[in-house]
C-alpha cells in the first residue's frame, strides 16, 4: 500500500476489528499465533511493525515481572528480544506504569525523543496500548510505521485500546487450549470428573443407580455422535444393545427354572 493513500474512515471499526476477534477460537502454538496476531493488529491500523511484550519473570531466581517481546511484526532492533523493560523504563514501561495507553504523533518532539529506536526511518508516530486480562494488565502492543501520511491519531489510539481486549482474551484462550491439549491436563481433568462422580454417587446409600444410568446413556450419545454416525445408526446401535440384553435375561431364565 502506497504511504500516499487515503487513511480509512473511522466508520469501518468493527470490519478492521474482525481479524482480531477471530483469534478467540484459534488453534496452533502460542508463538505462532501471537506473531499472527502481531501481523494482523500492524495490519489493522495500517501500519508496518507491531510488537507484543508480555509479563514474564526475569528468571527463575528472580521473581520480578518485567515485560519481555514474545511477537512482532517486521523487523526488530537486535538486542530487543533480550531487552527486560521494567515499569517506567521506556514507553512500554510507563504504560506499564500507568495503565494506559500512549499516543505519539512526532517522538522526535516528544518526551520520548531518547526511546526513539528508528531514527533512521520516517516513522515518527507510535501507539503504545496495555493489554488487560480479568482486570490485570499482562502485556503491552506496540505499533509504529503509519503507512500514511498523517500521524496515528486518537481514533487510531482507540482502535488499538480495543483491539488490545481481545488480544489479552485470545492470549488466554490461547493458553487454555495448549493445556488441555497435553496428555497430562487431560488425564488430569478426567482424574477431577472421576473424583467428583464418585462423590455425586457416593453420598447416596443407593448409589442412585437411575441417575447413573442416565448419565452413561447420555455419554455414549455424544461419543457415538462424535464418532461420526448419523440417527439411523445410532439407533440400530441401541437396538443391537436391546437384543443383547433379552438374550442375556433369556439365558439367566432358563438357568433359573433349571434349577
Amino acid at each position: 500500500m502506497s504511504r500516499h493513500d487515503n487513511p480509512p474512515q473511522s466508520g469501518n471499526w468493527l470490519n478492521r476489528l474482525a481479524g482480531i476477534t477471530s483469534f478467540l477460537g484459534s488453534e496452533g502454538s502460542l508463538e505462532d499465533n501471537l506473531n499472527e496476531l502481531a501481523a494482523t493488529a500492524a495490519s489493522m491500523l495500517h501500519a508496518d511493525f507491531c510488537s507484543i511484550m508480555l509479563l514474564t519473570a526475569v528468571s527463575d531466581e528472580c521473581a520480578e515481572l518485567t515485560l519481555k517481546l514474545v511477537a512482532h511484526h517486521g523487523p526488530i532492533a537486535d538486542d530487543a528480544e533480550k531487552e527486560n523493560v521494567g515499569p517506567g523504563q521506556g514507553i512500554a514501561g510507563q504504560v506499564l506504569e500507568s495503565g494506559k495507553s500512549i499516543l505519539v504523533e512526532d517522538i522526535d518532539t516528544s518526551p520520548y525523543a531518547e526511546h526513539a529506536r528508528r531514527k533512521d526511518q520516517p516513522y515518527r508516530s507510535l501507539i503504545a496500548s496495555p493489554i488487560h486480562l480479568n482486570g490485570e494488565l499482562i502485556g503491552v502492543i506496540n505499533i509504529t510505521g503509519n503507512r500514511f501520511p498523517r500521524p496515528f491519531n486518537i481514533d487510531d489510539q482507540n482502535l488499538l485500546d480495543i483491539a488490545a481486549l481481545f488480544i489479552g482474551k485470545s492470549i488466554q484462550v490461547m493458553q487454555l487450549q495448549n493445556v488441555l491439549n497435553s496428555r497430562f491436563a487431560q488425564m488430569a481433568l478426567a482424574q477431577q470428573e472421576q473424583q467428583a462422580l464418585q462423590q455425586k454417587f457416593s453420598a447416596n446409600p443407593a448409589h442412585n443407580p437411575d441417575q447413573l444410568a442416565k448419565l452413561l446413556a447420555k455419554t455414549f450419545y455424544r461419543e457415538l455422535t462424535r464418532a461420526g454416525l448419523n440417527s439411523s445408526q445410532i439407533i440400530s446401535t441401541a437396538t443391537e444393545i436391546i437384543n443383547q440384553l433379552n438374550s442375556s435375561l433369556s439365558k439367566h431364565k432358563k438357568r433359573m427354572e433349571r434349577q
